[in-house]
């Protein structure tokens, strides 16, 4: 297979954007907005069961969008018919009619999650798809998750900036996000449907019974994924406890978006640096050193207090700088094992591996909060006081916690099996196959 136009890995990334875009109100803005009427206890389990079918939703799309036969292309057939349904279901979600109760919560939430999957999961595979150059996949998810990067910081700026009302409700920035989606989404994706070529795929996936068993029988993948969710968890423990962490320890609630904004206009930055160590060291080793900066950096968290806000910020802007290579470097390195997958007889089947990949992202999320907050109150902290005990725990939690999963992910990582070696002489047996 050709390499892929730099141009082409441009206009990939594209639709990063608005996805990013998505994300960040879903999680922060959606939730206080709907407590409001409806109650917070019923709010959070309406968008846990939402979550849990989204789990179960991306291994069937992933499998779904393999079997698909037709001349458009697999991938983009789904995210055709996925971008209309996330335009509709977003409007419905954040610009909900008056009367709007439960139900509306429930059902719109479900469409949406499943809208996401039928946009996101696909993507993400076409990128695996885009191309088998061991380095070039690196700056194909990097381009991805840049743009990713860059539609988070546009979601946390954007109502900053423009809402400057207090009283200005999270509904505002509901409305404002929703109508940047339906402007941003049907036109990054459009052109990157017109500009991007999907692969012919010349080999079929095997039935599901066959596949399970290879599937099982695939070490270095199930290796990448306890890797994966380790690191996963790792960064969501600090992210799920960030805004307490800024409100009580640092006691500069206000500084909270600079943090935010430094952090993640140094993991846009980062990613060309990362890039480069990778072509000369190797994905995974990248990927390792990236993960034990971002641990020693983060190490010293817990010696900050009040009034170290901005020793603070300095510890966003470096450890920022492994961010966005975090997010790209493990989906390059998993489109190298599905090359293996198909090597071995498994046919192409990349959409159920990202499928896999996506729960365990939402696996790693889900444990973070079912750790977090049990744990702090186990420790005695409490939002409304300020005991020292209580603080202290929150600052271990936030700071040193994640450090052993870190560690744990590049012991897993370190001597990983698969290099650019296996990976080239891995695709020769693929395009073998192809050619028979």
């Amino acid at each position: 297979m050709r390499a892929v136009s730099r141009s082409r890995v441009l206009l990939y990334g594209l639709p990063g954007l608005p996805l990013a875009i998505l994300g960040i109100p879903l999680y922060v803005y959606l939730p206080p907005f709907y407590a409001e009427t409806l109650g917070v206890g019923a709010v959070g389990g309406l968008l846990l069961l939402a979550r849990l079918w989204d789990v179960v939703t991306d291994p069937v799309v992933g499998g779904i969008g393999d079997r698909l036969r037709n001349r458009f292309g697999r991938r983009k057939t789904l995210i055709l018919i996925g971008v209309p349904f996330l335009m509709f279901g977003v409007d419905q979600l954040f610009r909900p009619p008056g009367d709007a109760g439960v139900s509306h919560l429930l059902i719109w939430s479900f469409i949406t999650y499943l809208a996401w999957t039928l946009v996101s999961l696909p993507y993400s595979a076409w990128g695996a798809e885009l191309s088998r150059d061991y380095n070039q996949r690196s700056s194909i998810t990097g381009s991805r998750e840049g743009f990713v990067l860059a539609g988070m910081l546009i979601a946390i700026v954007l109502p900053a900036i423009t809402l400057t009302d207090p009283g200005e409700s999270a509904g505002a920035a509901l409305e404002q996000l929703a109508w940047l989606l339906w402007l941003t989404l049907p036109l990054t994706v459009l052109i990157t449907l017109i500009a991007v070529p999907e692969p012919r795929n010349a080999l079929s996936p095997i039935p599901w019974r066959q596949g399970l068993r290879l599937l099982r029988e695939h070490r270095p993948f199930f290796r990448l994924l306890i890797a994966y969710i380790l690191n996963g968890l790792a960064n969501a423990l600090p992210a799920t406890l960030f805004l307490l962490f800024a409100q009580h320890v640092l006691q500069a609630q206000g500084l909270a978006g600079v943090m935010l904004v430094v952090y993640f206009v140094s993991g846009l930055a980062g990613i060309p640096l990362w890039l480069w160590i990778a072509r000369r060291i190797g994905k995974h080793r990248a990927w390792a050193l990236s993960m034990l900066w971002a641990a020693g950096i983060f190490a010293w968290v817990p010696l900050l207090g009040p009034g170290d806000a901005w020793i603070f910020i300095g510890i966003c802007l470096l450890s920022g700088l492994s961010l966005g290579i975090d997010m790209a470097l493990p989906a390059s390195i998993q489109a190298d094992l599905v090359d293996i997958d198909t090597a071995r007889g498994g046919g192409q089947r990349t959409g159920l591996f990202f499928g896999l990949w996506g729960m365990a992202t939402k696996l790693a999320l889900a444990l973070a909060v079912g750790l977090a907050y049990p744990l702090l109150a186990v420790a005695g902290f409490e939002a409304n006081t300020s005991d020292p005990e209580g603080l202290w725990a929150l600052s271990l939690l936030y700071g040193l916690a994640p450090i052993p999963f870190k560690l744990a992910a590049v012991w897993l990582i370190w001597h990983f099996p698969v290099g650019q070696q296996v990976q080239e002489g891995t695709v020769r047996q693929v395009e073998q196959l192809e050619a028979a």
